[in-house]
């Protein structure tokens, strides 16, 4: 049974920053392209960024600069490193693993940024 367990969100005020984890149990999450999405209230969800298989990691432009994804396969999680924050990254981050057609997606975590 697969399961991606995010965790890492809360409240942080503007400026701060937090980290979250994605850990995956299941798979490996070392074969898959694992990506965090985002989803703020009444909008869409949105693609953040992503780690592929083969390390390479590309991101969203608005947060660029700013957020920084790692794997660490020994543990199976990959994480999102999350820095300057402002009001407008708050929304439920998702853990996404994908490899061809084959996708999964964790339950999600709240990052609120508010002062």
């Amino acid at each position: 049974q697969v399961q991606l367990v995010e965790s890492g969100g809360g409240l942080v005020q503007p400026g701060g920053s937090l980290r979250l984890s994605c850990a995956a149990s299941g798979i490996s999450a070392s074969i898959y392209t694992m990506g965090w999405y985002r989803q703020a209230p009444g909008k869409q969800r949105e693609w953040v960024g992503e780690i592929t298989s083969r390390g390479i990691i590309t991101y969203t432009d608005s947060v660029k600069g700013r957020f920084t994804i790692a794997r660490d396969n020994a543990k199976n999680t990959v994480y999102l490193q999350m820095n300057r924050l402002n009001p407008e990254d708050t929304a439920v981050y998702y853990c996404n693993a994908n490899r061809g057609i084959i996708g999964h997606w964790g339950q999600g975590t709240q990052v609120t940024v508010s002062s």
